[in-house]
């Protein structure tokens, strides 16, 4: 494992500004997530929102990939791409991830969203994930260890019925797009590199409802479905080691209490 940067107060800044940004292109995509809007029109409008700030898409040429988001609809667990063949009909979830770079600095940041009604199985899938993440921040805080993050998601998530994507994982961010260390979501317990303040880093729990495994497209080499076909969702945020406790970055709404 190579070495985890340990930002500077200068760097947090940075990073805290492109995190607020990145958050606030969620909530402006939130508009068309709707019957009938392509998952291409949401792109286009994400590209626009986040350049309108000052700031570039990370995703858009990143080792190849397309475009400025990725919309992961049902049974895509991760790396959706958005298409104007792919429009959105009622009973879909979908997960919206952007990552913003702006005066240099990374922000990432990850949530569901629903078209019209939804099942009620859908419905659970996607409580449990964000209770995943939760429970995955809560464990943040100087002197913990990684591993108890994912020991806690896999835990909750397997007592609830459903797996834990092991194949993808969080990740140190802010200084470039992916950094260490890795964030897995299903590890053993005081396992892991220990938390230190300064340290900024992903976490962003995917659940499934059937099998954990993921099969990559082989025509596109990015999207990553479920292999059973069975719904997946996931929500992420970034968040920073403080000398008591964390901060989440991304959490423009006041919904985690700075520690």
């Amino acid at each position: 494992m190579g070495k985890i940067i340990i930002k500077t107060p200068e760097q947090i800044e940075g990073i805290r500004q492109s995190a607020r940004l990145a958050a606030k292109t969620l909530d402006f995509a939130e508009q068309f997530v709707k019957e009938g809007m392509t998952t291409e029109l949401i792109d286009d409008k994400v590209e626009e929102f986040i350049r309108s700030h000052g700031a570039i898409p990370a995703t858009k040429g990143y080792n190849g990939y397309p475009k400025s988001s990725c919309i992961s609809p049902n049974n895509i667990i991760c790396h959706g791409i958005p298409s104007k063949e792919t429009i959105l009909k009622p009973g879909d979830i979908l997960n919206i991830d952007i990552t913003t770079i702006l005066n240099g600095y990374y922000g990432d940041t990850s949530r569901m969203f629903t078209v019209g009604e939804v099942s009620k199985e859908a419905e659970e899938l996607i409580d449990t994930t964000w209770h995943c993440l939760d429970l995955g921040i809560e464990q943040v805080k100087p002197g913990n260890r990684f591993g108890n993050i994912g020991f806690v998601i896999q835990r909750y998530a397997k007592a609830r019925g459903y797996s834990v994507v092991y194949e993808f994982c969080g990740h140190g961010v802010g200084i470039e797009f992916h950094e260490e260390p890795q964030v897995d979501h299903a590890s053993r317990r005081n396992t892991g590199p220990e938390m230190k303040p300064g340290m900024i880093f992903t976490i962003e729990p995917m659940i499934n409802q059937g099998k954990a495994k993921a099969v990559i497209d082989k025509n596109d080499g990015w999207t990553a479905r479920t292999i059973d076909n069975k719904l997946s969702a996931q929500f992420e945020h970034t968040v920073l080691v403080t000398q008591t406790g964390c901060e989440v970055l991304t959490d423009i709404h006041n919904e985690y209490p700075v520690s």
